[in-house]
Parts: structure tokens; sequence; C-alpha cells
């Protein structure tokens, strides 16, 4: 995974937010047949409505017309061409089978991004830079696929029940995304929800299919980031649809496994400030609490010269990861990072992000390079850096 930590911010960014295209996507495998209406479906209790979208029979094929819309970044935050689509939003098209393979496209004044998927892995091109981004998906363990298995009522209402005692559920609303009539839930966090405001998932009111997904900050009525779909129908794919399609020349980069580590494979995880201390190679920073929240946890991530100290403090979605490693040998990268905005850090220069669902500062300081991240507003991920220099 070294490679995913010499990407610059700006990549790893526009990374994510493809993410969010990607999760949109997948989530709509288990699907099921049949037309739609301009008209609202009638009204269900949630739990009902989910479990009738999640046991109707599937069929073999989705095809779509999609918008992406990112409000995330500021404008002017990121400079430079890396991902402009991913950054800015777009729209293009959607297919998958019922294999568990998928495509997305999405055009814009500014550029092209496209991300394929299989069951073993994900690419995403990013047609500005020519550039290739691929990771292996984690296997599937034996016995564990439930693609097409159909929950009863009392386990639909069960899982809703759980997710209840995080977040506060809408009931489900009728609507009508595109065209089809659909049934709208909203999520907001009851506790340590940082700056998320709540999330809206939209799904087809015959199908298990996400027909919108969209992310809101507190206090905000149009979404940061939102994925709509229109045109859907179902039925089999053609294969050349979900082909790559990206050119023999794109530079191809390999990001490894995005599997969670378990902390075996290099033998036992190393937690705990003494210990991870011990083994660092530099002088590790972790106070007790930062701007308040306390310490949570304190490992070792990676071996050798890729080694990194992460830290948490408090918890959910509202807390702070602070990540520690070794500074480059030449502290002069010439990397998009070097456009991000500065703010000082008692006379440290850092670079600053700074959006409607959080704040990443990058500094660094006597040959330790430092990343603090949370869904925090600018000005107390400040205060957080401030404290530990």
């Amino acid at each position: 995974m070294k490679s995913v930590r010499t990407l610059s911010t700006t990549r790893l960014l526009g990374l994510a937010a493809s993410v969010v295209v990607l999760c949109a996507a997948v989530a709509a495998l288990a699907v099921a047949a049949s037309g739609s209406s301009g008209d609202t479906p009638p009204p269900k209790p949630l739990a009902n409505a989910v479990h009738d979208a999640l046991t109707a029979p599937p069929v073999e094929g989705v095809t779509a017309r999609v918008t992406f819309t990112n409000r995330l970044f500021p404008s002017g935050a990121l400079l430079g061409s890396a991902g402009p689509v991913l950054m800015s939003g777009g729209s293009g098209r959607l297919w998958m089978d019922d294999g568990g393979k998928g495509r997305i496209e999405l055009q814009s004044n500014a550029g092209d991004a496209q991300i394929v998927w299989t069951p073993s892995e994900i690419s995403i091109y990013d047609a500005s830079s020519n550039t290739v981004y691929r990771a292996t998906l984690p296997a599937q363990k034996p016995g564990s696929d439930t693609t097409h298995g159909k929950p009863t009522l009392a386990q639909v209402t069960d899982t809703l029940t759980q997710l209840g005692m995080r977040a506060a559920l809408s009931g489900a609303e009728p609507t009508n995304i595109g065209g089809t009539p659909a049934y709208n839930l909203t999520a907001s966090p009851k506790h340590d929800g940082g700056m998320l405001g709540s999330i809206q998932v939209a799904w087809d009111a015959s199908h298990a299919v996400p027909l919108r997904i969209a992310v809101y900050a507190q206090g905000e009525s149009t979404p940061v980031l939102a994925l709509t779909t229109s045109s859907i129908t179902y039925g089999p794919v053609d294969a050349s649809a979900l082909d790559a399609g990206h050119p023999a020349d794109a530079k191809v980069v390999d990001l490894g496994s995005i599997a969670p580590s378990d902390g075996t494979k290099h033998g036992a995880a190393v937690t705990g400030l003494a210990d991870v201390q011990a083994k660092a190679g530099f002088a590790v920073v972790a106070p007790a609490t930062l701007v308040g929240l306390p310490r949570r946890d304190v490992r070792l991530v990676g071996e050798g010269d890729s080694a990194s100290v992460v830290a948490t403090y408090g918890q959910g979605l509202g807390a702070i990861v602070v990540v520690q490693r070794d500074a480059p040998k030449s502290s002069k990268s010439g990397g998009v990072t070097d456009s991000l905005p500065t703010v000082s850090l008692d006379g440290v220069s850092a670079h600053e992000l700074a959006t409607q669902l959080g704040t990443i500062i990058a500094w660094e300081h006597n040959g330790v390079s430092w990343t603090l991240a949370g869904s925090i507003p600018a000005a107390a991920a400040e205060a957080a850096a401030r404290e530990l220099r």
C-alpha cells in the first residue's frame, strides 16, 4: 500500500469521491425486474418498503443515466487538473450485469472519468492525466454469498432497529426519481456525527435498486455529494458495455488490496503508546487529550521506512485521526498538495483542505511528516494541530 501513501492529496480525494459513485453502483447488484411510471408509490411502513424491495425477483442487468454532484471542495481549493470530473461532478451512464461486473462513465467540460469493477478488482481511469488507478477487492468468504438471499420482514425490522440506535431514521417517504416511483430514507447521526448532517437514499419502489444517494452537511439543504439516476431500464447488458476502454498507453498505478488488515500478516499489531514509541523510529507525539477529545487508540501501521503511527481521538464520525511518519528525504515534492491553501501553525507552514464535511491539514516538522484529519471545522483542526506542535 506504499503507492497509496505516495499519491498526492488531490488524487486521493478524487479516488475517495469516486468510491461514493462505486458504492451506489455496487449496492444495486440485488436488482429486480419491471417498469416504472411517473407516479409515486403508496405509503408503507419503512420495514415493509425495504423488505418488499429486497425480496423482489432479480433481473439480468441495469442500464441508466447518472448525474454525479460534488460540492465538497471549495472553489479554488484544489488547483491543477487532477480528476476534474470527480472533483466537480459530471454526468454519464451506468451499466451492470448480474455477475458482479459494472461500469460508470462520467463526462464534463473539464474532462472524463471511468470506474469499472468486477467481483475481484476495481479500476478508476482519470482521462485528464491518462492514469488508471487499480485496486484488488477483498475476496468473498466461502458461504457468504447472500446476493439473492431473501430476508424476512422480522430480520429487516431488527436491522432497522439496530441502525436506529445510531441514527435518526425517517419513514419510507414516497417520491419519484427520474420517472420511477421510489421511497426515500433520510438517516441523521444521533451522536458524534461530526459535520455530517444526513444521508439520503432513494430506491425503486418495486426493486432493491438505489436511484439516488445524497450526502448533506450540517445545516445545508443542498447535498455536497450526490449520485442520481434517470432513464433506468432492466435487462441483459452487452459485455462490451462493461469493458474498461481506457487507452493502451495509460499510466497504471497499482493501489494493492483495499481489504482491511487484520493485523496478523506481519505478526500482532503494535498498539499502546509505549510499545509504539519503542518501534516507531521517531519521536511520537500523542497526548492523552486533543482539543478536549480523549485519545482512544494509538498503533503502528506498516513496517520499516513506510511505518506510520496512527492516533485516534474521540469516537464516531466526530473523531480526529493523526498520522505521523518519517518525512521524505526531499522536502520539495512539487506535487499538487503544494497548491493547497497554507496556514501557520506557530511558525510552521502547513497545507490545509477545508470542506463542508471536514478538514485535512498536512505539515512537516523536525523530520516528521504529519497529517491530521477529522469531520471538524477548520478552526478546530488548526487548534488541534497547534496542540500537537
